[in-house]
């Protein structure tokens, strides 16, 4: 009998196999294993840098695009460089505001030749430009606010005062003037007087106003709570009101008269005067009051001396009768 025994097919396989396993690992560590393609890692790995003193100067970033052998590098961009180029960049844009200030300063093609006035009358140009003052000046230093509030307070004749600027060197006056109604006379001085009371200095000749000698100042008005630039009232609108109802009512040949406790009046030519009062309330039924008694006083043949009929319904008369020896007056209601 043979010692050697037979191996079985299943034990005959798997010699077959570790033979071949082990052939395969020799060549392994013969030759090393060659990838066709790098592969790249998409994931970044997150580690803490050494604290070098240029290390934000060589740090490279690389950008895998899954083509082999190409990656994109940052571009070499130095702060330093950057805050000089910003630096450059600002004093540029500085220099050229400032030549751009200098030349608007500068230049006469922005200055001022002279100012165009519209709507004067009596005003004359040269007076308003001599308030105004801004020929020969820049057209950026002119406010127009400034300069029609200082037209206004100089004169007190303008109703109103705009100006208006525009590039490159014009400027446009718009003026309103206000209109006479009233030569008061006072003293040795006259000035005229708006239908609101206002007073400026006469310009020129006016025709159509209505005289008034006043023998005192009349109780001023107040200002203006719309307009504060419209000076105070030289006198209350109430009374300017009635001397404009008053007017047409004045004989010819007398003149209206101003007396601060009597009112407004005249001297009538039969030889009496007269008093109104002081304001416009009731002046028709005045005016039918004191026709009414002088018709009834010269119908009784009696001059009145004094009549006012400022309270139209107690109108007072005083009349003054001569004898040969002696002088009587009688006063009535």
């Amino acid at each position: 009998m043979n010692g050697k025994r037979e191996l079985t097919r299943a034990e005959q396989v798997r010699a077959r196999r570790a033979q071949r396993m082990s052939h395969d690992g020799s060549l392994t560590k013969q030759r090393p294993l060659k990838l066709s393609t790098p592969v790249t890692s998409r994931v970044g790995t997150s580690y803490v840098p050494a604290k070098h003193k240029h290390a934000e100067a060589g740090r490279r970033f690389n950008i895998a695009l899954g083509v082999p052998h190409i990656a994109l590098r940052r571009p070499a961009l130095s702060m330093s460089r950057a805050r000089g180029s910003w630096r450059v960049a600002s004093f540029l844009l500085s220099w050229a505001l400032g030549a751009a200030l200098y030349l608007m300063w500068t230049l006469p093609y922005f200055h001022i030749p002279a100012s165009t006035v519209l709507g004067n009358e009596r005003l004359s140009r040269e007076e308003i430009e001599g308030v105004l003052g801004v020929t020969g000046q820049s057209i950026f230093l002119v406010q127009p606010v400034d300069v029609a509030m200082r037209l206004r307070l100089n004169y007190p004749e303008l109703a109103s005062a705009e100006v208006n600027v525009y590039l490159p060197n014009y400027v446009y006056v718009t003026v309103s003037e206000r209109q006479p109604v009233i030569l008061w006379q006072q003293g040795d001085g006259f000035t005229w007087i708006d239908a609101t009371g206002v007073a400026f200095r006469p310009r020129g000749d006016v025709k159509g106003l209505v005289s008034v000698v006043a023998v005192a100042s009349p109780p001023a008005g107040l200002p203006s709570p719309e307009d504060p630039l419209t000076p105070p009232a030289y006198m209350q609108k109430e009374l300017a009101e009635a001397i404009l109802l008053l007017a047409p009512h004045v004989p010819a040949d007398s003149t209206l008269t101003y007396d601060p406790n009597d009112g407004l009046g005249w001297k009538d030519s039969r030889g009496w005067r007269i008093f109104f009062g002081a304001n416009a309330q009731d002046m028709p039924l005045k005016l039918r009051v004191y026709q009414s008694l002088v018709d009834s006083l010269v119908a009784r043949g009696r001059v009145p001396q004094y009549i006012n009929v400022a309270y139209p319904d107690a109108p007072y008369y005083r009349i003054s009768e001569f004898t040969e020896n002696n002088l009587t007056t009688e006063s009535g209601q």
